[in-house]
This record gives C-alpha cells, sequence and structure tokens, in this order.
C-alpha cells in the first residue's frame, strides 16, 4: 500500500513539473552537484560529476554519460546538457551523472582511443572501457541514493562507450541509448569509408584537438593548433599527400602514426571495431542515428544490425531520423541546409521515443516498447515516420537499375555491345564534394545540391526518366560496376540524387511554422535541384579484399563490387533517380595517387591522371540495387 502512494505521489509531482520549464536556474534550485574521483578495478581514478535531485519522495534512476569532450563545468558550474537534451530526465528528477573517460581531462591513467574490448578479463590489470563502466556503476549504486537502476547514454565518442557498457555485465544497467556510435574507424566511421581517408574532417580532428596529448590531468581545454586559416580546399590542395600532412601534425600525435601505419583492414582495425563483441547484450537497447549523418551513420546502422544478428534475446529498438550528427539532441531537426522535413522531428525523439524507453526499463512506468513498432523509421521525400518490427523491412524487394548509354538510368539490363562511359581523373584538379569554399565542412553537404557537379567533364551522370508515381527506396544499397582505368589505381564515388522537377517549390501552406525556413531556402532555385541522398568512396584496391589490396591491370575491364549505406527516401511522383560516378570528391576524402603505392607515404610526383571507363554493355552491365518499398 505504502507504494502505491508512493508512486501517485510521484505521478502527481511529475506532472507538476512537466508543467515546468527547465532551464540552468531551475535545474541549480533543484540539483546538487558534487565532483567526485571513482577508483577503477587497477587503482586509477576517474572523474565523475553527480547531479543529484534536491528532494524526491521515490528514489529515481541513474543515468550515466561517460565522454572524451569534459564532464564539465568543473567546480562550482553545471553541466548544460542537464537543461537541454536530458531536460526531459531532469523534470523526472534522475540523478545524472557524467564522466571523464580513462586518460582524458581530469582523469587519471592513459586514454586509447576506441580501446578494444577484451571479452577475457582476468585480473585487476585487466582493463578496457566496459570494465570502467562496471566499476563506475559499482561505485554508484554503493554511494548514490537511486532506485537500484542505471541507464546509460551518449552520441558519437560517448556513443561508443555506450555500447561498451552494454557490454559491461553490471546487473545495474537495465538500459542503453547509443547514439551514433563509433564503431569502426576503417569501413565506414569518421576516419575512412572503404580505406578512404576522411581528409577534411579527420586532420582537424584528431592532430588539431583530439589527440593532442595530455601528459596530467587538467580542466582546462587541450590546446587545438589550427593549421590553416583559409579555404579547406586550397589548404589542402597545398599538402595533398598524407606524408606532408604527417610531417605538418608533428611526432606528438601518436594515434596520426598509427593511422598512418595501419592503411588496410587489418588485424589492429578489427579488434576496435565494437559490433564484432556484441553477444548476449543484457540491457535493453535504444540504437539512435541519423541518414545524414556525416560522421557515424555507418557505425548506427552496423550496431543496431549486429545486435539483431548476434544477440536476439536483447530488448531491441531502433530509430533513424533525417539528422546531421547529433542533431536529435541539439536541433529542431526539421530541416537540413535547403532541404525541409516539415517538423520539429528532434522534439518527437526526446519526447515520444527516448523518455518513454528510459522510464519502461529504469522507472517501471508506462507500457514496454511494441516489437511491431521497435523500429522507427523517417522517410525524407515523403516526410513522414513509418514503425516497424525490424529493418530492414522484411517484404521490401529488390530494385535494380543498369547504366546504360547517353546517361540512360534503367530497370532494363543494356543489349548492345561494346558500350561505355569514360572520364579523366586527374588529381590536380579534384571534383570539389560542395560548391562554395569554407573553412570547415558544413552539415548540410549531405543533402546538398549537386547541380555543380553534373557541369565537370570528370563527372557522369545517369538519370532515369521522370518517375510517373512515387518510389519509395529502403535498405542498403549494392553497387556492382565494370570498369578499367589507365592506371594502377582509383577510387570511385557513388551518389545517388533526387532530382526535383523543373518547377518545384516548397508550398509555403505547408511549411507555415517553418516561416524562417522558407526564407532560408527562398535564396536558391528548388526548381531541379539534385538532392544528395546518399553518397560513398570506395577505393579501388580494396575491390577484392579489405585486407589484401590489389593494383588493376591498366586498361583491363574489372568488376568492383561494394555497399553504400542504408536510405529511406521517396523520390516522389514527377521527380528523378539520379546516379553520379566520379573519381575524386575531395577534400572530403583524400586523393587517391591512382597509382598503386602507399598512399599514407608516397610523394606528390606519384599522382598522375587515369582514364576511367565504365561499362554498361551487354556483356559488362554496370548496376546499381536499391530495395524498394510497396507504395501503400
Amino acid at each position: 500500500m505504502r507504494t502505491s502512494y508512493l508512486l501517485l505521489a510521484f505521478s502527481l509531482l511529475s506532472n507538476i513539473l512537466f508543467a515546468q520549464e527547465i532551464n540552468e536556474q531551475w535545474v541549480k534550485d533543484n540539483y546538487t552537484k558534487r565532483e567526485v574521483m571513482i577508483p577503477m578495478r587497477d587503482g586509477i581514478r576517474l572523474f565523475t560529476a553527480i547531479y543529484e535531485p534536491v528532494q524526491t519522495d521515490v528514489p529515481t534512476p541513474i543515468f550515466i554519460t561517460r565522454t572524451t569532450y569534459t564532464a564539465g563545468p568543473y567546480g562550482e558550474g553545471y553541466n548544460s546538457f542537464l537543461w537541454n537534451k536530458y531536460r526531459n530526465l531532469v523534470k523526472a528528477k534522475y540523478v545524472i551523472v557524467i564522466q571523464d573517460v580513462r586518460g582524458r581531462w581530469r582523469s587519471e591513467g592513459d586514454f586509447v582511443n576506441v580501446r578494444p574490448f577484451n571479452a577475457h578479463k582476468k585480473g585487476k590489470k585487466d582493463i578496457d572501457e566496459a570494465s570502467d563502466t562496471y566499476d563506475t556503476a559499482e561505485w554508484l549504486i554503493k554511494n548514490v541514493k537511486s532506485n537500484g537502476k542505471i541507464g546509460v547514454g551518449g552520441t558519437s565518442y560517448p556513443g561508443f562507450y555506450t555500447v561498451m557498457a552494454a557490454l559491461s555485465g553490471h546487473p545495474a544497467i537495465k538500459a542503453v541509448v547509443p547514439q551514433a556510435p563509433v564503431t569502426d574507424w576503417w569501413m565506414g566511421d569518421d576516419y575512412h569509408h572503404h580505406g578512404a581517408f576522411m581528409l577534411t574532417d579527420m586532420f582537424n580532428f584528431s592532430p588539431t584537438y583530439m589527440d593532442r596529448p595530455r601528459p596530467v590531468p587538467t580542466d582546462r581545454f587541450i590546446p587545438m593548433k589550427p593549421f590553416y586559416l583559409d579555404d579547406e580546399y586550397s589548404f589542402f590542395m597545398r599538402h595533398k599527400t598524407m606524408k606532408d600532412l604527417t610531417r605538418l601534425a608533428g611526432d606528438s600525435i601518436l594515434f596520426w602514426k598509427d593511422l598512418m601505419d595501419h592503411p588496410d583492414y587489418d588485424d589492429w582495425w578489427k579488434a576496435r571495431d565494437s559490433r564484432r563483441s556484441l553477444y548476449r547484450v543484457k540491457p535493453a537497447v535504444l540504437v539512435v542515428g541519423g541518414f545524414f549523418d556525416a560522421e557515424d551513420c555507418y557505425g548506427t546502422l552496423g550496431v543496431y544490425k549486429s545486435l539483431r544478428r548476434q544477440s536476439p534475446e536483447t530488448d531491441l529498438n531502433f530509430i533513424m531520423g533525417p539528422w546531421f550528427h547529433g542533431a536529435w539532441e541539439r536541433d529542431l531537426g526539421n530541416h537540413l541546409g535547403d532541404i525541409l522535413f516539415g517538423a520539429n522531428t528532434s522534439k518527437y525523439y526526446l519526447d515520444e521515443i527516448e523518455f518513454p524507453f528510459l522510464q519502461y526499463y529504469l522507472n517501471g512506468i508506462g507500457e514496454k516498447p511494441s516489437f511491431d513498432k521497435a523500429v522507427h523509421i523517417f522517410f525524407t521525400g515523403k516526410n513522414e515516420w513509418k514503425d516497424y518490427p525490424v529493418w530492414p523491412v522484411p517484404s521490401a524487394q529488390d530494385y535494380r537499375i543498369y547504366l546504360g548509354k547517353d546517361g540512360a538510368l534503367t530497370t532494363k539490363a543494356p543489349s548492345q555491345n561494346d558500350s561505355y562511359s569514360e572520364y579523366v581523373s586527374d588529381p590536380n584538379h579534384p571534383v570539389p564534394y560542395v560548391s562554395t569554399f569554407a573553412h570547415g565542412r558544413s552539415a548540410s553537404y549531405m543533402t546538398a545540391d549537386q547541380r555543380f557537379a553534373s557541369t565537370r567533364p570528370d563527372v557522369l551522370t545517369f538519370r532515369t526518366d521522370i518517375l510517373e508515381s512515387d518510389l519509395t527506396l529502403a535498405g542498403e544499397i549494392h553497387v556492382d560496376l565494370n570498369v578499367s582505368i589507365s592506371t594502377t589505381d582509383a577510387d570511385f564515388i557513388i551518389k545517388v540524387i533526387d532530382e526535383f522537377p523543373e518547377n518545384f517549390r516548397y508550398d509555403e501552406k505547408t511549411y507555415v511554422e517553418d516561416n524562417q525556413l522558407m526564407l532560408r531556402t527562398r535564396g536558391t532555385m528548388m526548381g531541379s535541384y539534385q538532392m544528395l541522398v546518399r553518397g560513398e568512396t570506395m577505393r579501388g584496391r580494396y575491390r577484392n579484399s579489405f585486407e589484401h589490396p590489389e593494383a588493376f591491370q591498366p586498361n583491363e575491364i574489372t568488376r568492383v563490387r561494394f555497399d553504400i549505406p542504408d536510405i529511406a527516401h521517396c523520390f516522389k511522383k514527377g521527380h528523378r533517380l539520379m546516379i553520379q560516378i566520379q573519381s575524386t570528391w575531395f577534400p572530403l576524402t583524400n586523393i587517391n595517387p591512382q597509382q598503386f603505392v602507399n598512399i599514407n607515404t608516397c610523394d606528390e610526383e606519384d599522382f598522375v591522371k587515369s582514364n576511367i571507363r565504365i561499362y554498361h554493355d551487354a556483356s559488362h552491365p554496370s548496376s546499381i540495387t536499391f530495395q524498394r518499398l510497396a507504395e501503400e
């Protein structure tokens, strides 16, 4: 009876709290903060900020974020997460815990990038991020007032630590929310895509900030070292070789040296792929990501699919929205660049998906997420959410389109002989990935207009006829090319594009709540807009093996196959589906010298032009296979 009264009182109190605005002053009035150094099993102590509700009659859960990006502000200041991304949890009086991971900021020990999971830990000196999470959870359960249940969440690198929390085995950890988790830095996350180095992002991340040495615990921002002040295209053209960038990075960036020492997908990289450890996961999991996440879309999809396959007993939920990296927690999610989505998709996630998930598993409030609606997918083009039991959608059918003569794109296999399209790829005049020049990469490049690229002689463009009905594509994309090159190596960039009708414009009545966005897009001619839906790079030397690269035989027809991460997009009636193919995407990815040399150590003299042919004849068809959904 006492428990029933307490739950009723808690429910009434929650209703009152949820009517209040959560801001910095409210948090300071209703939460206390303490800073502790939590000991790990090997004696290293991790700095931890603990925010506890001043008054609550019913014990509430603990929610942990472990981060490389500071648990600060240190001292009396409060972390702004509490009145932003965690405002729902704060309203419900959760205990919020933010911890500097081992070797970062105020925590002791040595930092290791994406420290490999050790499934066979034995002694106290055998540690990994999962054991550090376990030891943290154990200390909190013993030293913090709570209901004995712990949730863990975080985005990007903290998303990786969240996956490690799921593997920790601590019985109090009941729910985890990995958001855009760093997963495989060689195959498709952050640092590389199919072995091609993500130049702009990673040179501005590793030697500039992330991997600069921190000799002792500190509460000061790690000094950044900006390498350039002008636009990224000009800078990287002056420093085209990885060898030159390594010289600029200097000797103190140890992880950069690791990157240069491991150009292929070897055991060093495989040990850092957390998907390989996702077996028998006990906590409930909500995997979160964005289809337009330039950093970790691959990891989000990979973690979800690996859990489904390797840990079928796990209570698993999944959401993918129209978001750039982290947009679901710090943005309205109603547009990206010139493309409007017509709703506050981020609020939908925080209020309707994340919070009910945590409330059920950590507070016993609400209903268990339905298996039939365990997957939430936002379809751009239609601009609507769809719920499914699993992803990819089992009922989806293969939709194979063939490249054809004169830029045709058709569902019919080619019948002609000796047909190909060709271009010259010149490392001294690489294709830019956006039409503007800037100091750093914009998140909106993932939906950016590709008309500028269509005008380049080193970009092939293939398009369907005008669609007579909606075409909804959902799931992974499979590329199968027959190519020849005049050199011994080349990259192949595939871009999937939605070409809008020439008279297209946004309906102001439909987007009446987004007046600011209407003003934002009025500067762009939306008629014939070529919206990037997905773009991906394949480094040709890895066409047969990611572990063992192979040179091309010059001018010999060769098959190149690879997969592109999932999309969820409706190509509306009156639009066209377009495919672009090119061999440079600069400086998003580094330039392939187009010779079979070590790209990380070669000289500028090794960069040569290559004549590239994409075949589309009866004997050597080239095609892209999508997954098509039946229209409702």
